[in-house]
């Protein structure tokens, strides 16, 4: 790849633009990326940096993020972070984009990115301020609109009256696969390359190895990543997948993936994640260990404000360690009433929401946060080398 040529933008140029919230709170800036208006339910990411990775993880669908990093897309874009295979975010929201795209990797500056997507945006905000409204007063529905100044919140409050709740969309639907997909990456480096994910009938024959299932629920591509770069091979398989389907591929685990939503939305599926996770070794993460925690029996609230950003703390109740973790997430797991069968391991030190657990007797793992960052610190990613050590220990203990 040749190396690409710093990219200008002027602020001249840029429309007024707002975003209104239900409650008719209204902040001002100026006109990003696309063109238009967008809805979404409104939260805020603490990440320095990665806002690629963000606006593509599929656990952002149907949300408008705030990024509380003051300058963003100094470093451009590429084809090769992303989470998944398009734009996620609903808009963006940020005090300041960089004039200048400025890596070697770097293959469009970040607006160039948000007009190619068609996503709409706003900058020149008061992040810092959008950020406390959020944190006191919790996340909600909010809209961009662009060629608009204060004057025109009212329309816009009538456009947010008639979109549905957050949590009453099955966002799912629009970012997991509906077929089987085999899992590789083109080269040695698992990190360098784009993701290629073939449908099973045309992939070519199995090789050797540890074979895992992923249930999609909108995985981002790192967590596949992760498990090719250990020699794993990976099946993607959608939500609706019930065990005869999954014992047909013979896997020697399965994970059930991040995703984005109010769990509950996924009730008609907890049977078989139950009946799935009973047979084979398994390991959740994000709503792969709320739907986890469901199916034994345990129950899920939303957050005021959610944990979305790398520097969540949390704590292994085991050993006492801690380790500075990336999360995205807008629901948790309740304590109250937490199922006998399962042990909370991983407690988050900010808010003591609970961040991991094993059930006592199966092996069965999961955990709020993402061990596979992407961004954010790479304290979690011991999380997959012991999965496959599980699984390892599982078979032995059998045979």
């Amino acid at each position: 790849m040749s190396q690409s040529r710093p990219r200008l933008k002027s602020l001249s140029g840029r429309s007024p633009a707002i975003l209104v919230f239900e409650d008719g709170s209204c902040f001002e800036g100026l006109s990003a990326g696309a063109g238009g208006s967008t809805l979404g339910e409104v939260v805020f990411n603490t990440s320095m940096s990665g806002y690629q990775e963000i606006a593509t993880d599929p656990s952002y669908r149907g949300q408008i993020v705030t990024y509380t990093m003051p300058h963003m897309g100094n470093y451009g874009v590429n084809s090769v972070d992303d989470e998944s295979v398009e734009f996620q975010a609903a808009g963006v929201v940020v005090r300041s984009l960089a004039r200048l795209a400025s890596n070697h990797r770097a293959e469009q500056s970040f607006e160039e990115w948000l007009v190619a997507h068609g996503v709409v945006g706003i900058c020149e905000v008061d992040t810092r301020e959008l950020t406390r409204k959020l944190r006191d007063g919790g996340v909600g529905l909010g809209i961009i609109v662009h060629d608009a100044t204060r004057e025109d919140a009212p329309a816009a409050l009538k456009l947010l009256a008639a979109h549905p709740d957050y949590g009453s969309v099955d966002f799912v639907s629009e970012v997991a696969t509906t077929r089987a997909l085999h899992v590789s990456v083109d080269g040695d480096n698992a990190w360098e390359h784009p993701l290629r994910l073939t449908p099973l009938e045309q992939a070519m024959a199995p090789g050797e190895g540890t074979h895992v299932v992923v249930m999609d629920f909108g995985v981002k591509f790192s967590i596949l990543r992760h498990l090719v770069a250990r020699g794993i091979r990976v099946t993607l398989m959608p939500r609706d997948a019930d065990l005869s389907a999954v014992e047909a591929l013979d896997p020697d685990g399965v994970l059930w993936s991040n995703g984005p939503g109010d769990p509950d939305k996924m009730e008609p599926f907890i049977a078989q994640v139950r009946a799935i996770s009973e047979r084979f070794p398994t390991m959740g993460i994000c709503l792969g260990h709320q739907l986890l925690a469901k199916a034994f029996g345990g129950q899920t609230f939303k957050l005021a404000f959610g944990h979305r950003g790398p520097n969540q703390p949390v704590q292994d109740q085991r050993d006492k360690t801690v380790a500075m973790t990336s999360q995205n997430h807008g629901y948790a797991v309740r304590r109250e009433g937490f199922p006998d069968e399962l042990e909370v391991t991983h407690v988050n030190l900010n808010d003591h929401t609970i961040s991991g657990f094993a059930h006592r007797t199966l092996p069965i793992h999961a955990v709020q946060y993402h061990p596979e960052a992407g961004p954010g610190p790479n304290d979690a990613t011991s999380f997959f080398d012991r999965f496959a050590l599980a699984i390892d220990e599982h078979y032995a203990a059998r045979a």
